[in-house]
């Protein structure tokens, strides 16, 4: 029997032992390599869905989405928007209406997408409203991730510049990790409803201090 948390300790996440996607990784650079690329995830089943952006230290100061991470089971593709923006192609892969496609905070994800280039989003999956349907209140993906498997997605290159000439090895690891994770949390959440074999249990909450305002008698 599984037993999840409805609220996961950040505390504990150091101690877990880290994932890491193992497939493999594919940059795409030009117009061309992303035509191929789609046309190889249009013939999946279910992908997972993934942004990065350059974090701005500056007031006021926003850049635009540079990173879009889309992972099958064992390969995702990094495309590296900054240089070839959204494509026709990619407008084809994020309007498809038939191709299961999961992610988390997706609103804001297809926000940024479409400040680059306008589309109308297809059909895709919250994975927050999927682990809120069972109990589970977290909504980052590195706290759903270690609820789910005991396993941490470090976050070390988060800040780092998404924008830099080449992508570095861990820049590589993680974005693709973060996208072929979100398949992950929907395939486990889709067995546990399936199979009801998990607890959930619920994080205790804090008494109510007791009014001492009494009037004295």
């Amino acid at each position: 029997m599984k037993i999840i948390q409805d609220r996961y300790e950040k505390k504990l996440i150091p101690s877990l032992p880290r994932e890491l996607f193992e497939g493999r990784i594919i940059v795409i650079f030009s117009e061309v390599e992303a035509q191929k690329a789609v046309d190889y995830l249009m013939r999946q089943k279910i992908l997972g869905f993934d942004t990065e952006t350059r974090p701005s230290f500056q007031k006021g100061k926003m850049h635009q989405v540079a990173l879009l991470q889309v992972s099958t089971p064992d390969t995702c593709f990094l495309f590296r928007l900054n240089r070839i923006g959204i494509t026709d192609a990619l407008v084809r892969l994020l309007e498809d209406q038939q191709i299961t496609k999961v992610g988390l905070s997706l609103q804001d994800d297809l926000r940024m997408l479409r400040q680059r280039r306008d589309f109308v989003p297809g059909t895709f999956i919250e994975l927050q409203k999927e682990v809120k349907a069972i109990g589970i209140e977290d909504m980052s993906l590195q706290k759903i991730y270690a609820n789910l498997f005991g396993k941490k997605i470090a976050k070390n290159q988060q800040l780092s510049n998404w924008e830099a000439e080449t992508l570095s090895e861990a820049q590589r690891k993680y974005a693709a990790t973060d996208a072929w994770a979100c398949i992950q949390i929907h395939e486990e959440i889709a067995k546990m409803k399936r199979n009801g074999d998990f607890i959930l249990e619920l994080t205790p909450q804090p008494e109510k201090e007791a009014n001492t305002n009494h009037n004295s008698l």
